[in-house]
């Protein structure tokens, strides 16, 4: 069993501060600022791959309650929803989850995405926008 899985079962004490019937939602112990919070459905669900919709919707509408509470109760205006699906893309706990981040300006952490755009051309757009709405 997951460490997520013990954390739904109880098995493992946490910080919930939400739950329902899909869903729960925790403090991450890493707290890479206050009020870093962690979105997982209690099915257990290794990655997005696996995800049927029902489960990421209840996920999502999860996510959007708690950011709302989160940014009123810490009076942050500006999150960051995180999920890494993989280890290369950085999960490190097989179990879906998505980071809430509160955010504050000089807050110094860094989550970037590199800027490739100059070295692609428009056909390059094309081509990938092909493959991708070729299975949808």
């Amino acid at each position: 069993m997951c460490v997520f899985c013990k954390i739904i079962s109880k098995e493992f004490s946490s910080n919930i501060v939400y739950e329902d019937d899909y869903t729960l939602a925790f403090l991450d112990l890493s707290q890479s600022n206050d009020g870093h919070t962690l979105v997982v459905p209690k099915k257990h669900v290794e990655n997005i791959f696996d995800m049927d919709d029902e489960t990421i919707s209840h996920v999502f509408k999860t996510v959007n309650k708690v950011s709302k509470a989160i940014s009123k109760a810490l009076n942050v205006n500006n999150i960051n929803i995180i999920n890494n699906n993989g280890k290369t893309a950085g999960q490190s706990v097989f179990h879906f989850h998505v980071h809430i981040i509160p955010r504050h300006e000089n807050d110094q952490i860094k989550l970037e995405v590199n800027d490739r755009s100059k070295e692609l051309k428009p056909e390059d757009y094309t081509i990938i926008k092909d493959k991708i709405k070729s299975y949808l």
